[in-house]
């Protein structure tokens, strides 16, 4: 560990929420780049740090800052430059020349012990003096609690995190009760909690701890899609995790209910546990949707009046279930629209749309994904926004997505239409719900037989096992759709029957291959050399492999590295960036993993905006080493990354099935060898399948399709929408 001493010169880059920084360091030895968590320094302030000097790859030499502490300048020139530069709220720099003017090189030491004495200047009040007092105060006592969190092996920017949820005696705070650390607002892992606790003599024989490991369960099973647990499953994990009896984890419970932590609720007989914020947020779908079903309903006479009149406008002969699904929709409050592919629910989808056009009602359309937006606003001829940017979506302190849109402020529609339904978790469907008036006539649409969404929750599966909400599923297959393979074969795959392989000229194929390194190269092979001789196919834009896991030699980890380096060799004219021990270099083809709003972007029309979404695939144009800066191409638009966003980007040339929801590619390959056997079941198979819009093609043990299709076993997802929908409904039918 080395030490420097000197003077913040400048300030390149600062982060508000974990407090790293960049900055210029003026030493005895010259101008030094520093770079770590050093909370709230400003360019005058004198500092001395402990760390080490380092070459980074891009920006060459920097002084990695593990610990640092603000030292008070000496000088009446350097207490000038402090005080000047804003690093006390409340001083600007004339009352800064006041004050030195007045109390010289004492004006610190002033400051800190006797700050009523700045009243003694004409234009500080008692008030305001103290205020400075204690914004002085306040900068030494952060150092002092980064400096103890430090001993129970917390770094800066967790320290930070910490004092900012918890306040000046958050130390204190910690050691009553090292769990703490689990609260939403810090967000360690129980693990990791579990491990710094052991340094808090006795923490780990207190009912926190408890509280704690119960509390984890629950949230680390919505990564598998339960709102909730049934009560003697979450204790036989708890058990296990905690080394506790039933009777201790009864009791800690029910603590945990009587203060809100948890709810309770009972549902076929069965007790379930669930985090406040899920409980309510299906009981409030289901007490919103049952409302909506018992409005008033418009005339079927005249919804059939409308359907024939689009049907003589359009010149279109709807079939029996297409006319009943536009006339549920002109007639229902709340109505579902589901189908496969080639059922005309698109078909459907427009003629609705047309008529309410047509009467003057204002329609909303949405879908969860950019891409999804995108694909239904092609279709339907209407603008279509993601859900979050309908909802006009921003970051609270924490970084968590709140938005305008909600109760107090609801959307300007008549008509709001959801597609791809079977995407949006419970959350986002009680956000959506909320700032929807109850007036406005909603129309889910979605693919039923698709997998759920990625987020806690069934919300599609659930609204249609209710019973009592119109749906409509379109079944038959149009002829000019039949002609698809890839169309009949995922009907095929839907009702239990092994796919047909595809004959020349067809548009569905399964190769075989031996061994899970033949079914790398003929992938490599496709890719690189016969899809785009044979169809025409840019490497990077029309073709795109979808796995059904991450991991093994067959998942798109490493799949990605085999196509990078087969489709985009490192060379001399490329520049390149890492992380997390992944390589990205100009040409690389990416995709974005998370939805951030705050990315700016320049069409090619020169149309300037915002917004990058989960799902969106695109071509590293360039990257800018010397101001941290990377440029990415989606389709018709260039996006501008600053280095700290390429977490939100993973390698595209494979991605995983789950990820391609809501996506639509020209040719999809699917490959298959050693697939683990929870990922082989049939709505995975058939989601993949119906990514595809020209060609499939299933390379690998294709004895795995089989296995796919006879198991029909669906994830399983406890969630209590349905049961909240059915308690409601009986209210309303007693009311």
């Amino acid at each position: 560990m080395q030490t420097l001493y000197g003077e913040i010169e400048h300030v390149t880059y600062q982060n508000r929420l974990n407090g790293y920084t960049v900055a210029t360091l003026i030493t005895d030895d010259g101008p030094v780049t520093v770079v770590g968590t050093l909370l709230s320094v400003s360019p005058g302030d004198s500092i001395e740090v402990e760390g080490e000097m380092t070459v980074h790859p891009t920006y060459g030499d920097q002084f990695k800052v593990q610990t640092f502490n603000r030292v008070a300048p000496k000088g009446k020139a350097a207490i000038l430059n402090y005080l000047s530069s804003g690093a006390i709220k409340g001083v600007g720099p004339a009352t800064a020349r006041l004050i030195v003017e007045r109390f010289g090189e004492d004006s610190l030491e002033i400051i800190a012990s006797s700050p009523l004495r700045l009243a003694e200047i004409r234009g500080i009040s008692s008030e305001k003096a103290v205020k400075i007092g204690d914004e002085y105060a306040k900068q030494f006592s952060v150092r002092d609690i980064l400096f103890r969190f430090s001993k129970y092996g917390i770094s800066p920017e967790e320290s930070l995190k910490i004092y900012r949820a918890l306040g000046e005696n958050a130390v204190e705070i910690f050691e009553r009760n090292p769990y703490v650390l689990c609260d939403e607002e810090i967000g360690f892992p129980f693990v990791k909690a579990d491990q710094i606790a052991g340094l808090v003599q006795g923490a780990r024989q207190s009912d926190y701890r408890i509280a704690a490991g119960i509390i984890y369960i629950l949230k680390h099973n919505l990564q598998n899609g339960h709102t909730c647990l049934p009560k003697d499953k979450l204790f036989a994990a708890a058990g296990e995790l905690l080394e506790q009896g039933g009777d201790t984890l009864d009791r800690i419970a029910a603590n945990l209910t009587a203060s809100l932590r948890l709810y309770q609720k009972q549902i076929g007989g069965k007790d379930f546990l669930f985090l406040p914020d899920y409980y309510t947020a299906e009981e409030y779908i289901a007490a919103n949707i049952t409302a909506r079903l018992h409005l008033p309903q418009s005339s079927l006479v005249a919804a059939r009046q409308e359907t024939e009149i689009i049907e003589m406008r359009l010149g279109i002969k709807y079939e029996d279930l297409q006319k009943r699904a536009i006339e549920q929709v002109l007639t229902s409050s709340f109505s579902v629209l589901t189908g496969g592919p080639g059922t005309g629910k698109t078909t459907t989808l427009n003629a609705v749309i047309n008529i309410l056009d047509s009467k003057g009602l204002n329609v909303c359309l949405c879908a969860p994904t950019g891409r999804a937006a995108k694909r239904m606003s092609e279709v339907t001829g209407y603008p279509a926004k993601t859900i979050h940017r309908l909802l006009e979506v921003g970051w609270d302190q924490n970084d968590r997505p709140c938005f305008t849109k909600n109760e107090r402020n609801q959307l300007d529609a008549q008509v709001l239409v959801v597609d791809e339904v079977s995407m949006v978790d419970v959350k986002l469907f009680e956000a959506l719900l909320r700032a929807t008036p109850i007036t406005c006539k909603i129309l889910l649409v979605g693919d039923s037989d698709q997998l759920p969404s990625v987020g806690a929750g069934n919300v599609l599966q659930d609204i249609i096992s209710f019973g009592e909400i119109p749906v409509v599923t379109l079944k038959k297959i149009f002829r000019q759709a039949g002609e698809s393979l890839i169309i009949r074969n995922a009907h095929a795959i839907l009702n239990g029957d092994n796919p047909e392989n595809g004959q020349d000229g067809s548009d569905f194929y399964m190769l075989t291959e031996k061994t899970a390194r033949q079914t790398a190269d003929l992938v490599c092979d496709l890719v690189f050399s016969r899809l785009c001789k044979a169809y025409g196919f840019n490497r990077l834009t029309d073709i795109q492999i979808l796995c059904p896991s991450r991991k093994g030699e067959m998942g798109c980890n490493n799949l990605n590295r085999i196509l990078q380096d087969l489709l985009n060799p490192p060379a001399r004219s490329k520049k390149q960036i890492s992380y997390m021990g992944v390589t990205f270099r100009e040409g690389d083809k990416v995709m974005q993993i998370k939805n951030n709003y705050d990315i700016c972007f320049t069409a090619d029309s020169g149309e300037e905006g915002s917004g990058v979404f989960n799902g969106d695939s695109g071509i590293i144009e360039k990257i800018d080493r010397k101001n941290g800066m990377f440029y990415v191409r989606y389709d018709d638009r260039i996006a501008t990354y600053y280095n700290e966003h390429i977490s939100e980007i993973e390698l595209g040339y494979a991605v995983t099935v789950h990820k391609s929801q809501g996506s639509e590619y020209d040719c999809v390959i699917i490959p298959l060898f050693d697939t683990p056997r929870p990922l082989l079941y049939r709505n995975l198979l058939y989601t993949a399948v119906t990514r595809a819009k020209k060609l499939l093609i299933v390379a690998g043990n294709t004895k795995q399709i089989s296995v796919m299709v006879q198991n029909n076993k669906k994830t399983l997802r406890y969630t209590a929408l349905a049961a909240f929908l059915d308690e409601y409904e009986k209210k309303q039918q007693q009311s």
